[in-house]
């Protein structure tokens, strides 16, 4: 999962629902509740290889702490329990069972990472607890049937492929298409959105190569991909590598339209690390305000936009 802005949409909206939940509860609660508390579990990566994100969980603390100043939820206070799994899988499971079975939280909310939730969410299911508003975009959390105690939020990244294949059918028809994508289910859901986007086009996919989020180096990929002769680039990765990514491009002094995945949009946390001079004229969606992108710093700016970088 791949920095983005801390998602407080998702959290205003859930604290307003706890808000209403708990003005109309009897005196029977679940785990984690009482007249008094809420405690709410959260799984995060303060550290390793996507610690860029771990600036949500602290921002959503913030939050959390800012409704409990105000009085709390109906009088309860939040305690909001977050851990570091390292974007680790085995990691977040260790997390998820000390927050049901020592912390006993009433829920899990926002933990962000595909590999980190997939890993989880069998336990969760099993558990009865609820998996609320994962942090990431895998298709796999519409699934109330299998897993009805999990709900995603954000807009999944098929949906994001299909959008950029549009994109580039109606602009750039005879793009020659390069991807360096996450080797994980997020990666693999972007490349067949857009890939079924392209649909019988697809064969402007020339080229393609994975990497691990914990690869300390991408450089041979994105040479790889250079000397394919495509015009046009996707990179579908966490922060770290889309910022190692679009510096190697620039270093390569190679000039393909480049399509940045949104999970990777941040200014402070993602292009300013890889050289604002190389993220010039980069394409990519966003679906938040990003707090360090001086375009926001006006109010009037809305909330959803889609637009090309030029450094400031």
């Amino acid at each position: 999962m791949p920095v983005r802005s801390a998602n407080l949409l998702a959290v205003a909206a859930f604290a307003a629902a706890l808000w209403a939940t708990a003005a109309y509860a009897e005196k029977k609660y679940d785990p984690g509740a009482s007249d008094t508390e809420i405690r709410i579990g959260n799984i995060m990566p303060y550290s390793g290889p996507a610690s860029s994100y771990g600036v949500i969980g602290l921002t959503e603390k913030a939050y959390f702490d800012m409704i409990n100043d105000q009085g709390g939820i109906n009088g309860r206070k939040i305690r909001f329990i977050t851990y570091d799994d390292a974007y680790s899988p085995p990691k977040a499971i260790e997390q998820a069972r000390k927050l049901v079975e020592s912390d006993e939280v009433l829920l899990i909310f926002q933990s962000l990472g595909t590999p980190s939730n997939s890993a989880i969410q069998k336990y969760m299911n099993a558990k009865k607890v609820p998996q609320l508003f994962v942090a990431t975009g895998a298709t796999k959390w519409g699934d109330p049937r299998d897993f009805p105690w999990t709900m995603g939020w954000q807009p999944n990244y098929q949906s994001e492929g299909r959008i950029y294949a549009k994109y580039i059918l109606e602009h750039f028809p005879d793009a020659k298409i390069a991807v360096f994508w996450q080797n994980d289910d997020a990666g693999k859901d972007q490349v067949k959105g857009l890939r079924d986007g392209l649909g019988d086009k697809a064969n402007m996919i020339i080229a393609d190569k994975s990497y691990e989020v914990s690869d300390p180096s991408i450089d041979s990929q994105i040479v790889a991909l250079h000397d394919s002769g495509a015009d046009t680039f996707f990179s579908w990765a966490a922060p770290k590598g889309s910022a190692q990514a679009i510096r190697k491009v620039g270093e390569l002094g190679w000039k393909p339209r480049f399509f940045l995945a949104n999970v990777s949009t941040s200014v402070g946390g993602v292009l300013k690390p890889a050289g604002l001079q190389f993220a010039k004229d980069i394409i990519s969606t966003a679906y938040l305000k990003d707090p360090t992108d001086p375009v926001f710093l006006p109010p009037e700016k809305t909330t959803a936009y889609c637009r090309r970088w030029q450094p400031p």
